[in-house]
């Protein structure tokens, strides 16, 4: 275990092709076979090993389609999962490539769509270079250079090599996938992490205080450049950090090992690769399904009424929704029966729903033809819209369902079918599923206050 260990998750060890290819091997049964028993103790539906051939890295994306109606801790579960095999096969490539006598940089090709599987195929068959070092144990570089400089310069290269890529992703491509959320931290770290080191002979703590203080500049010239707004960002920084940490590690290994800064230029050229390969129309992804429940001390046909349409509701206090997340406010019918039209207001807009299923004291389902934003960014500039409120959650279908319960109670259960075009799924998802859980909390707690208020006036007991 030792031995492997090493081997996996350290830089000690050279990787010739030959432990590439059965340690690779090896790896991805692991990770098909954890992700399968993964699946399986959630209540999900197995996936073929070809699930792995579409996504950007397939150790994250394996078997999305799967996760729709298993439980809800399956995303979290694979991500955690999933994380060390991503440490494991960016390592593997960084030292492959220098056991090939080339680059460690090329190893954040592992990071773009597509062109990942010819990475991989090349240094599967890359022979060993004997003039180079089999291996990037460090050693002690000529850095006589003072500390608060070299940050300095550091986190100027990490910060524009953060906002070309995020423009060009965002601004160009029009995509929020993998290459923006993966990549581009794994790249900032790396190339703030070896300008750093190049230049002061840094301890892993400084590297790490340094890359932080990246992120940090760079989230706030997201801000102050109106590329994004405060929430985003913040829902960003838990899946960013890490990665620029990871990051930090590849790139201070790879100063120490006398990578020059001028082959950092290469995290910019992988940029473009980006914003080709993910250019293009992206794949439909899986109908998520969030249930919220609630019981309430009220007759079904009492609770039906206060379902259908309901007044308005407070404003919303909660810190969710004054962050900016929107908020329902009141729902109102126009007409009865299958092809009525609901209207539920919110924070930011309406939502057009027109009824396809109306069975009066037990099930209301509706469409979701129309849809306001998802939220309103918090800016210094006001009104802020970055592209991914356009589209990239959407709602399809909802519905209540009102099961009678002994002693007059009634179980009211509201459900949200929607889709997240972010990536990666998993985590985006997460997010997505509690959010809409806390709409569907201020919904049913709000008919609930009703319709026992209406049983409690006309004498209905529980």
């Amino acid at each position: 275990m030792r031995t492997l260990w090493r081997t996996w998750f350290t830089f000690e060890v050279p990787v010739p092709r030959a432990l590439f290819l059965a340690h690779g091997i090896l790896l991805v049964l692991l990770k098909y076979a954890g992700d399968q028993l993964l699946v399986v103790a959630a209540g999900g539906r197995l996936f073929p090993p070809t699930t792995y051939l579409a996504p950007l890295i397939a150790a994250w994306s394996s078997g999305q389609g799967v996760l729709t109606h298993a439980a809800g801790w399956l995303p979290a579960a694979m991500a955690l999962w999933t994380l060390p095999f991503l440490w494991i096969g960016l390592t593997f490539c960084v030292r492959r490539a220098v056991d090939g006598g080339h680059s460690g940089w090329w190893a954040l090709l592992f990071f773009v769509p597509w062109v990942n599987w010819l990475l991989l195929a090349v240094l599967a068959v890359l022979p060993t270079d004997d003039t180079t070092p089999q291996d990037l144990s460090p050693y002690q570089l000529p850095r006589h250079g003072e500390k608060l400089p070299a940050a300095l310069l550091a986190i100027a290269w990490g910060v524009g090599i953060g906002l070309v890529g995020t423009l060009a992703l965002v601004g160009i491509a029009q995509v929020y996938s993998l290459p923006l959320f993966f990549g581009l931290p794994v790249a900032v770290g790396a190339v703030t992490a070896h300008q750093f080191n190049w230049r002061y002979p840094a301890t892993q703590r400084e590297t790490y205080e340094v890359v932080a203080f990246t992120t940090i500049a760079l989230g706030g010239s997201f801000i102050a450049f109106a590329i994004e707004g405060v929430v985003c960002l913040a829902m960003a920084i838990p899946l960013a950090v890490p990665l620029a940490f990871a990051g930090a590690i590849v790139g201070r290994r790879l100063a120490m090992s006398a990578e020059p800064p001028v082959r950092a230029l290469r995290a910019l050229v992988f940029v473009p690769l980006w914003v080709a390969t993910e250019a293009k129309a992206p794949t439909e992804p899986a109908l998520r399904e969030v249930l919220s429940v609630v019981e309430i001390a009220a007759p079904a046909d009492v609770v039906w009424r206060r379902v259908i349409a309901f007044p308005p509701l407070e404003a919303p206090t909660d810190l969710p929704f004054r962050l900016g997340v929107a908020a329902p406010m009141r729902a109102r019918i126009a007409g009865t029966g299958v092809g009525a039209v609901r209207y539920c207001e919110f924070t930011t807009g309406a939502f057009i729903e027109p009824i396809t299923v109306w069975e009066p004291g037990r099930r209301l389902a509706f469409n979701v033809v129309a849809q306001p934003e998802a939220l309103r960014e918090l800016s210094p500039w006001g009104a802020l819209h970055p592209p991914h409120l356009d589209g990239w959650v959407t709602s399809e279908r909802g519905e209540f369902r009102l099961v009678p319960l002994a002693d007059g109670r009634t179980r009211l259960e509201g459900r949200t079918w929607y889709r997240m075009r972010l990536g990666p799924e998993s985590y985006w998802g997460m997010w997505g599923d509690w959010s809409i859980h806390r709409i569907h909390e201020r919904v049913l707690l709000h008919v609930a206050a009703l319709a026992e208020g209406d049983a409690r006036a006309t004498g209905l007991r529980r």
